[in-house]
């Protein structure tokens, strides 16, 4: 994981407190761009009021193999492979910024609940089409990194993944139902019917998750490993899913449940004013991200006056089915594009890169995905900071 990536990580361990700091970013403006990245990596049928207008519909037979729907979701980071451990955790993320600042997202709210629930339909699909089965990701991503292909182009096997209670998947499925309880949260009051599919489904897949034990990369192997294995176990998982539920539910017996796991008594995760560092800490390492660093740059696109403009994402680096309608190939793609020096044709706007290594030293090539190949879930983890300190800071 790049530094950037741990750094964001961080951030949502950070206490807000009441400490005068002066903030020296456009935070709304990332805020907006952060939020906006999300359309860049949407799946399925676009919508008329999509921003991004270099993307058009991808993965309309995605399902198709299992003879389901699994159309949808999110592309995670800069290929055309849909994992649903990191979408589901995006989609928490997501619905956590709002549920803790929502207010503070201003006009930026309903494009942040379209952004939950972009995920969340798709979540719930791969939670329903089959009883007795959780989908957990289209695309064989072997074949696809071998390929540089638009979304709208990918042409490579549309592998389906499953866990059963034959092949379980504890730490897949109970991310998943910590994703749907926060976003059944995010949805009470605008839609409370959505909002109630959710929460019902959100239990089922947590009880899947608790009776079927096991790692999801026991079983799937090559097919998410090395891109998501389950390197810590499942507990973590499962501590996290019974977490949500609980807020979701007050429903005393995951808290139960989250004590025999271990947890104690005054475990608060859901407190971002109840952690470790301080807002000093929190402002330098967003102000890091937005331009504040030893190369003058910000790692976010679109964001400052200086920014990556050769990300590792396919449908970024190719130019746009409206400049170029004609197909390009798996291979044509690497040839013409992924090895070219030129900008990306299109601006993934709010996509947060890798960064630079130990030593703040970055290269802007695209071939280089460690320093430059932007993910769902590191975009997530900056929605909630940004958020607050917009709403601090009030620029």
């Amino acid at each position: 994981m790049a530094r950037l990536q741990l750094q964001l990580s961080l951030l949502l361990c950070c206490i807000f407190v009441g400490a005068h700091v002066e903030g020296i970013q456009n935070y709304s403006d990332a805020l907006a761009k952060s939020i906006l990245y999300f359309q860049g990596q949407r799946s399925g049928r676009l919508p008329l009021d999509q921003r991004i207008k270099w993307r058009s519909h991808s993965g309309f037979t995605d399902g198709s193999l299992a003879q389901v729907d699994l159309t949808g979701g999110y592309y995670d980071a800069g290929d055309n492979v849909k994992f649903n451990f990191p979408m589901a955790f995006t989609t928490t993320m997501l619905s956590w910024s709002i549920l803790e600042y929502g207010k503070r997202l201003g006009p930026e709210l309903g494009n942040a609940r379209a952004a939950v629930r972009w995920g969340s339909d798709y979540l719930l699909k791969s939670a329903t089409a089959t009883p007795g089965r959780l989908y957990v990701g289209v695309g064989d991503p072997n074949a696809d990194h071998k390929c540089w292909e638009r979304p709208e182009d990918m042409d490579t096997l549309r592998t389906v993944y499953y866990v059963s209670p034959q092949n379980p998947g504890s730490d897949v499925a109970a991310e998943t139902a910590a994703a749907l309880a926060a976003a059944s949260m995010v949805f009470k009051v605008v839609d409370p019917k959505y909002s109630a599919k959710l929460l019902v489904m959100a239990k089922k897949v947590m009880e899947f998750a608790r009776k079927y034990t096991g790692a999801y990369s026991d079983k799937l192997g090559s097919a998410v490993c090395p891109f998501y294995c389950s390197y810590s176990g499942y507990k973590d998982e499962l501590l996290w899913g019974a977490s949500w539920l609980l807020r979701a539910t007050n429903d005393m017996s995951y808290l139960t449940y989250l004590k025999s796991l271990g947890a104690n008594d005054n475990a608060d995760i859901f407190s971002w004013d109840n952690k470790f560092a301080g807002a000093r800490v929190l402002l330098s390492r967003v102000d890091y991200i937005l331009g504040s660093n030893p190369m003058k740059m910000s790692y976010m696109v679109g964001y400052g006056m200086r920014f990556p403009i050769r990300i590792h994402h396919r449908g970024s680096s190719i130019a746009s089915v409206a400049s170029r309608p004609q197909h390009v190939g798996c291979q044509d793609g690497f040839q013409q594009y992924y090895y070219s020096k030129s900008p990306n044709p299109n601006f993934l706007i709010g996509a947060v890169v890798g960064g630079p290594d130990d030593k703040d030293a970055y290269i802007d090539d695209r071939t280089d995905y460690g320093r430059n190949e932007p993910a769902t879930y590191t975009t997530a983890a900056l929605v909630g900071p940004l958020a607050y300190l917009a709403g601090s800071y009030g620029k």
